[in-house]
């Protein structure tokens, strides 16, 4: 697409919202500048590029598409077929799967089709047989009954909050923390990262039906070959959620025992963050898992977006492109860059660095919270968002840590020693910030004290470290 088809394009679909909503047209722009001026930390975003955004606004948005390829609850279907089709196709081949189901409409969603999968294919009883055969209107209520016993009574076993996994892996604010008996494995305390035999030893005396594996803050590599065999061990069935780190499975940057599609019996996740396409779900699985997955809608999804899933295909065809291995790595380089230099200005990093694309920040080093610290560098021009520790004495909500991650920077073209520059701009900030007080002189978990001088000196040096490296540069709105 040429500089001007791409800006020619947008400028015209604010022309088109503007007559209808101006202030929706005008959120829009400014959602762009913001991104274009600040530096994007956030690990779990990235900036799709203009053929993905552009697949999104178009007639698909107008169609039903319940059911699958070929097997539709509504006629007309046949262009969203061929979209669908194309996104599971490059799915299947950018991660050597066997089967791609791309409807989720978000991790979560893709989460837990893959969960009702695995239970529908694991769980033994004579309702759940009279389900799957779509007899449900021969259920009886004593076989209402069993299958929700059945279907409500199963254990999971996954990565605790505070060392790393996500609320979809069984906790109670999320809906499999009701479906699930749920347990959690965590992280050695000297070291932070994931000790294996400990795994092994609550898998056995658990038992759960599903072993999770995969993170949302964790910032290093997974072994899943081992997780596999200690799946097998126990006979669970393997799910991996690699919502965060699909980008480094998609380039390569991940191989072999890292790599979890090989090890998994069925791997979730989203279409954003590392993999930079639509925000969107998918599901990849072993073929005896197929079926049950396919059932994704209208077992738990209602219809599917064709529009989005006409994005999902071209960014998965733009991570089949060889340059995006080069991307992936660069990810990698400039997240471990990043470590090093908060390291080398006295920061306290969980595990002591990073292997994959995120960086989490132990803040009460700087004797902040992690909502303080959140704030002040959103004051200056840096977003990101505050994250549980190991251990956190803070909870979920104030925290003690920052989860920063580089996709985003990097799509922008920053390299390592923009990295090196990022963590000084991050660290002038932390420590010019103090902790508040309550109206009654007790310590405050959220109010924070920080020059305003200061906060938009860095703001400045913000926007100028990014001004080499413009975002969307071949569209203005203006």
């Amino acid at each position: 697409m040429s500089r001007n088809a791409e800006s020619t394009a947008f400028r015209s679909a604010l022309e088109v919202i503007r007559a209808v909503e101006p202030r929706v047209a005008d959120a829009i722009g400014a959602e762009l500048t913001d991104q274009r001026e600040s530096l994007k930390l956030i690990a779990s975003e990235n900036y799709a590029s203009p053929a993905t955004l552009l697949a999104m606004g178009n007639w698909f948005s107008d169609k039903y598409a319940e059911g699958t390829v070929g097997r539709r609850f509504y006629a007309g279907c046949q262009n969203v077929d061929t979209v669908e089709a194309l996104a599971a196709e490059h799915a299947r081949e950018l991660f050597g799967a066997a089967h791609a189901y791309v409807q989720p409409h978000s991790g979560i969603d893709a989460n837990l089709v893959a969960f009702w999968a695995v239970l529908a294919d694991r769980v033994e009883s004579p309702a759940l047989k009279k389900a799957q055969v779509r007899q449900v209107n021969d259920l009886t209520e004593a076989d209402w009954f069993a299958l929700r016993r059945e279907l409500g009574n199963q254990r999971m076993l996954g990565m605790s909050l505070d060392a790393g996994g996500h609320l979809t892996h069984g906790f109670r604010p999320n809906i499999s923390g009701k479906m699930f008996d749920q347990r959690s494995y965590g992280t050695d305390p000297a070291t932070g990262l994931i000790d294996y035999d400990r795994v092994a030893e609550a898998a056995r005396e658990f038992k759960p039906l599903i072993l999770v594996g995969g993170y949302s803050a964790y910032p290093r590599k997974v072994n899943f070959r081992i997780l596999r065999e200690i799946a097998d061990s126990v006979g669970a069935t393997f799910m991996v959620d690699m919502a965060h780190f699909a980008g480094l499975v998609a380039g390569k940057v991940f191989t072999g025992d890292f790599d979890p599609v090989p090890h998994a019996h069925i791997v979730t996740t989203t279409t954003h963050k590392s993999l930079r396409g639509p925000r969107g779900g998918m599901v990849l699985c072993q073929p005896e898992l197929a079926d049950q997955v396919d059932r994704g809608c209208p077992m738990v999804l209602g219809g599917p977006l064709p529009h989005v899933m006409a994005a999902k295909a071209v960014a998965l065809a733009e991570a089949r492109r060889p340059d995006f291995a080069d991307y992936a790595q660069r990810i990698v380089d400039n997240s471990r860059a990043l470590a090093e230099g908060l390291l080398r200005r006295g920061a306290k990093l969980v595990t002591g660095g990073t292997d994959n694309h995120l960086v989490l920040i132990d803040v009460s080093g700087y004797g902040l919270t992690g909502r303080q610290a959140e704030q002040a560098l959103l004051d200056s021009g840096i977003v990101t968002n505050r994250n549980s520790v190991p251990q956190d004495p803070n909870g979920a909500w104030y925290t003690s840590g920052i989860r920063i991650g580089t996709p985003a920077l990097t799509t922008r073209g920053l390299g390592t020693a923009e990295m090196d520059q990022t963590a000084e701009l991050m660290h002038t900030v932390l420590t010019a910030t103090t902790a508040g007080a309550n109206a009654d002189g007790t310590p405050s978990k959220a109010k924070y004290a920080l020059d305003p001088a200061l906060a938009d000196k860095i703001a400045r040096q913000a926007t100028d470290l990014l001004a080499p490296f413009p975002l969307y540069p071949a569209i203005d709105l203006a």
